[in-house]
């Protein structure tokens, strides 16, 4: 099942006004990303991303072919750099968000891209109606929620951001 990853403008803010320019990108394989590469980098206006890739296939193929490669190498090898574009495809385009001032605010797993958009917002309003929040806007001077479960014991601290792997704290059991 695919999965989708949520962004939103930081400068927006994170309510119901801004909700038609939230950002939903499939995780997975592009094909045409794999199949015309630099044609799909320009068509998402991954600008920097086409630079990169043009110059890295012009220099190696120019490269290999200089070392004495035979030209059904040089083809193989530019066919696993395609797949390898079809495979990174979604990661360059959540790169490029980040580094535009979005943020990523969820993650939905989901059959396709109106099931994603239908269980993202049933659990970003539920989520919303819980913490208490009214149906326009995000209070930005309360506090944020306790993350106590009732009886006043806390559960252990979330993983930091830097972390990866199986094991959510430095150091935790194995």
């Amino acid at each position: 099942m695919p999965v989708y990853t949520v962004h939103a403008p930081l400068a927006a803010g994170v309510d119901l006004r801004s909700t038609d320019r939230f950002v939903f990108i499939r995780d997975g394989f592009h094909f045409w990303a794999a199949v015309l590469g630099a044609v799909w980098l320009a068509w998402h206006r991954l600008w920097l991303a086409m630079l990169v890739w043009a110059v890295l296939m012009i220099a190696l193929d120019v490269i290999l072919a200089r070392v004495g490669v035979s030209g059904g190498a040089i083809a193989g090898i530019d066919l696993l750099l395609a797949i390898l574009l079809g495979l990174e495809a979604s990661s360059l385009k959540r790169w490029s968000y980040s580094r535009g001032n979005w943020r990523q605010i969820d993650v939905v797993v989901a059959d396709d891209l109106d099931a994603a958009e239908r269980r993202f917002f049933e659990r970003w309003a539920a989520r919303r109606n819980t913490l208490g929040y009214d149906n326009h806007t995000v209070d930005r001077g309360a506090a944020p929620p306790t993350r106590d479960n009732g009886n006043g014991q806390h559960p252990p601290p979330l993983p930091h951001a830097s972390i990866i792997g199986l094991f959510p704290e430095p150091g935790g059991g194995r």
